[in-house]
């Protein structure tokens, strides 16, 4: 094998567990912090005409996807959910683009569900419980 292809062997074997791992800790803080914030943000829902209810389910998809992530456990499965809620939070809730910050949360949930559609579609590479079992070459 020459160098370049040992060279980009390395780097697409490193590459995907540090990307689900950045990709994973947004869901992580941000389902820690609707668990400690719980009422403030169930009242923040409800003002967007979002039921409440729907919060428990919200913080299970978010710690769980995230672990899942970082776990590369099921990684597929979670990233097209994630991908789904990412992309249903930012048209639900981050619509008023004449608020900058709203724009910003909006192109953030947008990028984040094209990283987990790539994630989805090249799967949790070699370090990940998905495929414990696959030998290193």
């Amino acid at each position: 094998m020459s160098k370049i292809h040992e060279y980009y062997s390395f780097v697409d074997t490193v590459s995907k567990p540090i990307g689900r791992l950045l990709l994973a800790q947004v869901f992580l803080i941000l389902g820690y912090r609707k668990v400690i914030y719980y009422y403030e943000t169930i009242g923040w829902m409800e003002s967007m005409g979002i039921s409440g209810s729907f919060l428990p389910l919200v913080i299970v998809v978010e710690i769980f996807g995230g672990l899942g992530l970082i776990l590369g456990w099921k990684t597929r499965v979670w990233a097209i959910l994630l991908c789904g809620y990412c992309f249903l939070t930012a048209v639900l809730f981050h619509t008023n683009f004449l608020d900058p910050m709203q724009q910003i949360s909006f192109m953030k949930n947008i990028a984040l569900s094209g990283g987990l559609l790539y994630v989805y579609a090249h799967g949790a590479g070699i370090f990940s419980l998905d495929n414990r079992n696959t030998k290193i070459s």
